[in-house]
């Protein structure tokens, strides 16, 4: 009896193919893609698109996903006849449709990882706000073609620092930039309240007020975070509650001199409004690690455009490297590869799910 066809997608690094190297040398035949194709679930795909992922995925028996570069909603899942198990990396993913890979009778099951602090996600955070701050990849590029200094880098002591989300990153990062920089934390996100800001600050080791009664973690309306942050970091989960939450109408209360950075989903953020926001230069800067669509288009404006010249703001990209690190990636390919020989054996995967974890 052939063994199952195995499809790794979206590994740009190659970082698979140690691990599942052990299955090829079993006799599993293992193709890995290292490009990505559209998303089937994004409006502006094109059905010839969608098609040409379905004649990708069409002959495997087993996927294996890395996070949410090749969503899996219910109309591809659908279309795949030959799929039997879907694997994915981390202990939920909202692109993946679990309740229609279960309907197929199809098990999906994830990754887990052991705990850090501060994480990887974390830590490329507060480079990317430093990278901004401090003019690191634009002084780079000028000394490498023999030039010296042009402009002045922006200093975080004792400014504001709002972080849209207080969850998990969101903490994170606030108590970083509250402890290493003496930055001044303030917090909105929907259904933020107080009390449950002052029992973060608590559970992370930081007090709930100062000498002077100022909260470590201060809620504040959205309208106050916008208009009084000198950097705004975007830490919201995405869901079709924060989807195209932050608008033109939020990005034109910002200071002048202040600076966004979004490293947690793209779609947040309504893409047009905040290129527009650069392209005036109605803020000091942007850094993103996120966007609309992954991998970034060759010919999106965010590439093509001269940033920093003619009054348009700095900008600093990245490509989506806040969870890239490569202990924390072959770790979850090595758990893949035994979730695959345990469920070809019939005994219980790890991490198996019921739901996307949403």
């Amino acid at each position: 009896m052939a063994l199952p066809k195995i499809a790794v997608l979206d590994d740009y690094q190659k970082l698979s193919e140690p691990l599942f190297e052990r299955l090829r040398s079993s006799g599993y035949e293992v193709t890995t893609f290292t490009d990505t194709l559209l998303p089937y679930n994004h409006p502006n795909t094109p059905q010839d698109a969608k098609d040409e992922l379905v004649k990708r995925l069409e002959p495997f028996d087993i996927i294996s996903s890395m996070r949410e570069r090749t969503p899996l909603p219910a109309e591809l899942i659908n279309r795949l006849p030959n799929l039997k198990l879907l694997l994915t990396t981390g202990d939920r993913n909202a692109s993946i449709n679990v309740k229609a890979c279960l309907a197929r009778g199809v098990p999906v099951a994830g990754t887990t990882a052991e705990k850090r602090s501060p994480d990887s996600t974390t830590q490329h955070c507060v480079a990317l706000i430093l990278a901004l701050a401090r003019n690191i990849p634009q002084d780079d590029a000028l000394m490498k073609v023999g030039g010296w200094q042009t402009t002045y880098a922006t200093g975080l002591t004792g400014k504001v620092f709002g972080t849209v989300g207080l969850g998990r990153l969101g903490v994170s990062v606030s108590k970083i930039m509250s402890i290493a920089f003496g930055m001044k934390i303030v917090a909105w996100s929907t259904n933020l309240t107080q009390e449950a800001a002052d029992e973060k600050a608590k559970a992370s080791g930081l007090p709930v007020e100062d000498e002077n009664g100022i909260k470590t973690f201060k809620v504040v309306s959205r309208d106050e975070l916008f208009s009084s942050a000198d950097v705004i970091n975007i830490q919201l989960v995405l869901s079709d509650r924060s989807r195209g939450l932050i608008t033109a109408n939020d990005l034109g209360k910002m200071k002048r001199s202040a600076l966004f950075v979004n490293a947690a989903r793209g779609p947040i953020v309504v893409e047009d409004d905040l290129l527009e926001v650069a392209k005036k230069g109605s803020i000091r800067g942007v850094a993103l690690d996120v966007y609309e669509i992954e991998p970034l288009p060759k010919d999106s404006q965010w590439r093509s455009i001269r940033w920093g010249e003619e009054g348009r703001s700095q900008v600093v990209l990245t490509p989506h490297m806040g969870y890239v690190q490569e202990d924390s990636i072959t770790g979850m390919y090595e758990q893949q590869v035994e979730n695959i020989l345990k469920w070809k054996r019939g005994d219980a995967m790890a991490t198996v799910f019921s739901d996307s974890g949403y």
